[in-house]
């Protein structure tokens, strides 16, 4: 009940300014709780990394690290902030971010808008004495020269300070970056990235988010890749520019597709990339996630961990509390010790 009035008012501002508003909230405002805690049936590892619980922020909430902490403290088992370019850039033109209500969608074309690598470089290291699980996502900028040396670049910044470094080529809204997913692109921009880490002599795991927009032929090749450099884990998926039917305002809107209109296309990206890479790679389910039953049935179909945001648009705060007792009564029902034990069960190998 309070959400829904504090969302009645957010929704009478632009999209954007009210993600403004829930921004300066968590910053200013005692919101948040304490940090979940490891141990428990949520708990699990994953590349190395212990999670709480498997529900975390996907990157473009909070796109410059400013309240990763604030997160974690809404329940969030991690947070992944980004992305985040070498120089500052202001993104598309406004408007750019679009509520669908009646579909419980949003349609994004941001551009990578952020204030680049060094300020947020300097925030996220501010707080790494902290802890809990923040990956770092990074990209690059869109008049790059050369966009490998730019995610070299966010690699090599960031390493020393990421639970993971998240490597995106899939955002359908910087011209070009998508063709980085072609076979020999990928190949040259994880090797670059990978050789920059290891440079530091940090290793965090690199993870690989990709769009839901592929052929078969791009999943055989991109799961070839990530098993060939060893990645951490494979983010499926980004937003879609496909278009499934809508009935809000501003369904004609280009750019990302998110929300509950892309859960069935995410859902059958995850069962596709599980079977393409023989579950030899942890997978993380993001894409129409909303309930604890959305992200159940992910976590059966093979992602080790979920991600959400839209969702957070329509629900509130507290979403991630809502969804992780919701998945320990689910693990309960169905006589799963641990949420290791349901990853995959739905879609054997």
């Amino acid at each position: 009940m309070t959400y829904s009035l504090i969302r009645n008012a957010l929704f009478r501002f632009d999209a954007e300014t009210a993600h403004g508003f829930a921004l300066a909230a968590l910053k200013y405002t005692p919101l948040a709780g304490s940090p979940e805690q490891a141990g428990g049936p949520l708990t699990s590892t994953v590349a190395g990394i212990t999670f709480p619980n498997p529900v975390g922020m996907a990157a473009g909430f909070d796109k410059d690290g400013e309240v990763p902490d604030a997160l974690l403290g809404l329940g969030f088992g991690f947070a992944e902030v980004g992305s985040i370019t070498p120089l500052p850039q202001s993104g598309n033109p406004k408007p750019r971010l679009f509520r669908l209500p009646e579909d419980r969608a949003v349609i994004n074309r941001m551009g990578f808008n952020n204030g680049g690598a060094e300020a947020a470089e300097k925030r996220l290291r501010a707080r790494l004495t902290r802890g809990g699980v923040v990956g770092i996502n990074i990209g690059a900028n869109k008049d790059a020269t050369d966009r490998i040396a730019d995610y070299a670049t966010g690699a090599r910044l960031f390493a020393p300070l990421a639970s993971y470094l998240a490597v995106n080529v899939s955002s359908p809204n910087t011209p070009g970056l998508r063709a980085l997913q072609d076979e020999s692109a990928l190949t040259e921009l994880l090797d670059g990235v990978i050789a920059a880490r290891d440079a530091t002599g940090f290793t965090p795991p690199v993870f690989l988010k990709v769009a839901p927009d592929l052929e078969p032929a791009d999943i055989e090749a991109i799961a070839r890749i990530a098993l060939s450099r060893k990645l951490g884990a494979l983010i499926v998926s980004n937003t879609t520019i496909s278009r499934p039917p809508l009935h809000s305002t501003h369904t004609g809107e280009s750019g990302g597709l998110s929300g509950a209109p892309l859960r069935e296309l995410a859902q059958q990206r995850l069962i596709d990339f599980r079977r393409a890479t023989g579950g030899q790679i942890p997978l993380v389910g993001v894409g129409g996630i909303a309930t604890a039953e959305d992200a159940y049935a992910r976590i059966r179909a093979g992602a080790s961990l979920v991600q959400l945001y839209s969702a957070m648009v329509y629900e509130g705060h507290t979403i991630a509390r809502q969804i992780t007792r919701g998945l320990k009564a689910l693990l309960a029902r169905d006589g799963f010790a641990s949420i290791s034990e349901a990853v995959g069960v739905d879609v054997p190998l």
